[in-house]
């Protein structure tokens, strides 16, 4: 199968004061997330992106646009409302420290599958949807490009920490384990018989092992002689 990149957006001016943002309008990277989305778009510069999908909120299009303004090619940008971020219902907008203090709270700390947000969505169909989607952007790219094509998808924390876990085979209640900060890079290859997790939460290093040949089948016992670089 191809392989994706699963970025997070870069912080923004609600990650900064410790809002809830969800799926506000008008939330836009603020300085240091701007620079942390350029420093991911410098990371792919070097790999040949087929398409780059992206959630449509504002945060995510303009993480989007950093990558795409290092690329060589002109990569599929579609929008997917499937990667937009959690509808946190009446938990949208409000702050962090406030929603600390509600009886939900530790139930989405430490049992996510029983959460449904007031007013919102449930964290199971969060999933359900982000996963689906992914998987269906993939196939999509492969059936397009070839097995060895790579892709974007620029999405919010907590969609790609559902992704992540699927790919992990960790159940949603282990969600909360992975960390997923802003402008990070993941990487995940859904193989024929399982997906292969090659990278969680990066914001350094060099991709462009990921313009080569990945290996796909069996897992190497012993962990193998890595990926090489250029």
């Amino acid at each position: 199968m191809a392989t994706v990149i699963l970025v997070r957006h870069g912080r923004t001016t609600a990650n900064a004061t410790g809002l809830l943002a969800g799926r506000a309008l008008g939330v836009s990277l603020d300085a240091i997330g701007r620079d942390q989305a350029a420093l991911t778009g410098e990371r792919l510069a070097r790999v040949p992106l087929v398409g780059v999908v992206s959630s449509p909120l504002e945060r995510c299009r303009q993480t989007a646009q950093f990558i795409l303004d290092r690329q060589s090619g002109a990569p599929d940008t579609p929008l997917d409302p499937d990667l937009t971020e959690c509808d946190y219902g009446q938990w949208q907008g409000r702050l962090l420290s406030d929603l600390a203090t509600e009886d939900l709270w530790p139930v989405v700390q430490s049992q996510p599958s029983a959460v449904v947000f007031p007013g919102g969505e449930s964290m199971a169909a969060m999933q359900a949807r982000s996963v689906a989607a992914i998987r269906r952007h993939d196939a999509a790219f492969e059936a397009e490009h070839g097995a060895g094509a790579v892709w974007a998808a620029v999405s919010h924390g907590d969609i790609i920490k559902s992704i992540l876990a699927d790919a992990l085979g960790m159940h949603l209640d282990l969600f909360q384990r992975i960390n997923v900060g802003p402008a990070s890079v993941s990487i995940v290859r859904y193989g024929p018989s399982r997906p292969s997790v090659y990278a969680t939460n990066t914001d350094a290093g060099d991709l462009s092992w990921l313009s080569g040949d990945i290996p796909s089948g069996d897992a190497p016992v012993g962990g193998g002689a890595g990926h090489k670089t250029s």
